[in-house]
């Protein structure tokens, strides 16, 4: 009978020895600093564009960060190579996540194949340089220094190096998050982006390994402007996704080194923004900048299924310099918040004929003529998919009742000689093509006679079109008949 007795004792007693550790856990310090560390744990650390699992509620601990430092040639687009020197093999740098009061062990590793010195400046380090006196490491050697995370907040971390600005336009930058005592508030999907400008010796598109140009970059004169380190790293399929009705948040940061971002999200408003990665939040928000060096945490709700493209708001960037990427969702459509096109009307107040074209002549010569017929194909797809996608498609389907297809097209096929006129002088006023009749306008596209032979060829060469290779002699020939 004493026994059941002895039992309620012994819970009473576990359950005041359970509530008196969690009232230590729940201490709150007036001083981050002095947050006790329990244990110590390997960071995970993650290749854009996805984050390390949450800290959450976790106590704060001794946390041990392992970066490589790696200089290694990729691909900056179709054709382009460029040297990048990165934090742990990716640009951006691993996505390195801790909790306000954890004591960061952090470990910079410079492999010993590597060319140059390098260290790292995290800006969430209270310290001399954000830890760059500490840091300084040649290749084939390892740097150990520690700090305390004292202040919540979303981080750019870069290399700090002289000459800075060659170290960080080569891709040295990432970010590290600081979560708050307690973690921040769950959503569905989290996602990591990095927006970077980058100066090469050769035109944006010029083909080959590509050195990096120090004067365009002291004049800030970007050749590209991408988002993860490329361009394309976020479109196709290396798009980020999620499903209708789900939360997301973007952790995004920009490298720079030059320039200041104007993020936004075609489609999209974000409800919650923190502001350059801090405590300040703002809500409803249509396109947040991002200063180089700066960071912001994005939150919002997909409601509706579709592509949304995210791009730097300084325009011309996304559709002709890179920073353009895309966030597929799917599932069910809902017609209350969008409704879809739901009609095509003729709208022509002013009449068809008052359209006027460039007449500018500056046209830039190609710097690598196509030797083949295979890189004609290869390079007439990536004028075609950086100029005629918009209007055409994808597989030349063009736009019913506004833009002409190039499939299987009669007036195209028809006169090789006219196609090259209208690529090298445009066109207004209506045409008649596989029956249907057009009325748009095709500007004059500011192309090369060598990229227009390629993207005419490849054109020819697509879609069960008739097969003719467009020289740039014949397109030649057209412009001097003028």
């Amino acid at each position: 009978m004493k026994r059941p007795h002895f039992l309620l004792w012994f819970s009473i007693a576990a359950m005041l020895f359970l509530t008196s550790c969690m009232d230590k856990e729940e201490k709150v310090y007036d001083n981050p600093a002095d947050i006790p560390v329990f244990r110590e744990m390997n960071a995970e650390l993650t290749s854009p564009p996805f984050v390390p699992r949450p800290a959450g509620k976790r106590k704060a601990k001794k946390l041990i960060v392992k970066m490589e430092i790696l200089e290694k040639e990729g691909e900056l687009t179709d054709g382009v190579r460029y040297m990048y020197w990165t934090f742990g093999g990716t640009v951006p740098g691993s996505f390195i996540r801790t909790r306000e009061g954890d004591e960061v062990e952090f470990h910079l590793q410079n492999h010993p194949n590597n060319k140059l010195p390098h260290n790292i400046d995290l800006h969430a380090v209270t310290g001399p340089g954000g830890g760059a006196e500490s840091s300084f490491v040649a290749p084939g050697h390892e740097k150990v220094f520690s700090f305390k995370t004292i202040n919540p907040g979303l981080y750019v971390y870069h290399c700090a190096t002289a000459p800075v600005g060659m170290h960080i336009a080569n891709g040295m930058y990432g970010l590290i998050l600081v979560e708050p005592e307690g973690g921040l508030p769950e959503v569905d999907r989290e996602y990591y982006i990095m927006q970077g400008d980058f100066y090469t010796k050769g035109a944006n598109g010029e083909r080959g390994l590509q050195p990096f140009d120090m004067q365009k970059a002291v004049d800030e004169k970007a050749d590209y402007v991408v988002f993860n380190g490329k361009v394309g790293a976020l479109t196709g399929d290396n798009a980020i996704t999620a499903k209708v009705g789900e939360t997301i948040r973007l952790f995004v940061g920009n490298g720079g080194p030059g320039l200041v971002s104007s993020f936004h999200v075609i489609g999209e408003i974000f409800d919650r923004v923190h502001v350059e990665g801090g405590n300040l939040i703002n809500e409803n928000v249509q396109t947040t900048l991002i200063p180089a060096g700066g960071a912001a945490m994005i939150e919002f709700r997909v409601d509706v299924p579709g592509t949304f493209i995210l791009v730097d708001h300084s325009i011309f960037r996304a559709f002709n310099k890179g920073a353009l990427g895309m966030l597929k969702v799917e599932g069910e459509k809902d017609k209350k918040i969008y409704s879809g096109e739901i009609r095509d009307d003729i709208y022509l107040p002013e009449g068809p004929g008052i359209q006027s074209m460039p007449t500018t002549d500056e046209i830039v010569a190609s710097e690598v003529p196509a030797k083949s017929f295979e890189e004609q194909m290869e390079f007439g797809k990536q004028a075609y998919m950086q100029t005629c996608f918009a209007c055409h498609q994808a597989e030349g389907q063009g736009v019913p009742n506004a833009f002409p297809p190039l499939a299987k097209s009669d007036y195209l096929n028809a006169d090789v000689d006219r196609a090259i006129g209208i690529v090298l002088h445009g066109k207004t006023g209506e045409i008649t093509v596989n029956g249907n009749k057009y009325n748009s306008v095709m500007t004059r596209q500011m192309l090369s006679s060598d990229e227009i032979a390629n993207v005419l060829t490849y054109v020819y060469n697509s879609w069960e079109n008739s097969k003719k290779v467009v020289t740039k002699a014949m397109v030649e020939k057209v412009k001097n008949s003028k």
